[in-house]
């Protein structure tokens, strides 16, 4: 399944939403103090990426354009996530976020861009830099922003919802996510499934 291989072929990649995915989210995450892996992301990141993966977190951040923070303090909290999952053997293979929001406070931020999911530009990005193949790929995050991003971006999407009744507020807007699943391990679980079955 491993797609970094000699023949030059793209190799395949799951895009991981950041807060509420991989670590807790406080609502907006400040500082590297405020970081805390969700229980068992670690080990379905890790299984996903043992299973030859290439794992690329993709995130909005709003409250860089709402003035609550900096990039500098953004890029620190993602040094925070990236460090522990490094602890627990994970290797993100790259780490983008949008910074954006229309009408925001902050006027250089405020802008209706390609970036902010549900928009594709994050995932269009890293596909790029990386050499991704975005057909074998998936997306994984825990709001509908992240699976309609997944699918516009042509990847196939699962939604982690720890709290099942929450579905029903969600719009996807017809981009249906193909598995819905209770923490990051049984997404992972998931995606190496089919892998198998296809």
């Amino acid at each position: 399944m491993d797609r970094d291989l000699s023949d030059g072929r793209a190799r395949s990649s799951v895009f991981l939403d950041r807060d509420g995915t991989l670590n807790v989210d406080r609502q907006y995450v400040r500082t590297p103090e405020d970081v805390e892996l969700v229980p068992r992301a670690a080990d379905g990141a890790r299984m996903l990426q043992d299973a030859g993966y290439a794992l690329v977190i993709v995130s909005n951040q709003s409250g860089i354009a709402r003035g609550l923070f900096t990039e500098t303090q953004a890029q620190a909290v993602d040094d925070r996530v990236i460090a522990l999952l490094a602890q627990e053997g994970v290797r993100i293979a790259g780490s983008y976020r949008c910074p954006h929001l229309p009408d925001a406070p902050v006027a250089a931020y405020a802008k209706d861009c390609d970036c902010r999911k549900p928009q594709p530009g994050l995932i269009l990005r890293a596909a790029r830099d990386l050499d991704l193949d975005l057909a074998t790929s998936w997306a994984i995050g825990d709001r509908a922003r992240d699976v309609a991003a997944g699918i516009a971006a042509g990847c196939r999407a699962v939604l982690v919802l720890p709290t099942p009744a929450r579905q029903d507020a969600e719009d996807f807007e017809g981009s249906r996510p193909e598995h819905v699943a209770s923490d990051l391990m049984d997404a992972a679980r998931f995606i190496i499934g089919h892998a198998l079955r296809a």
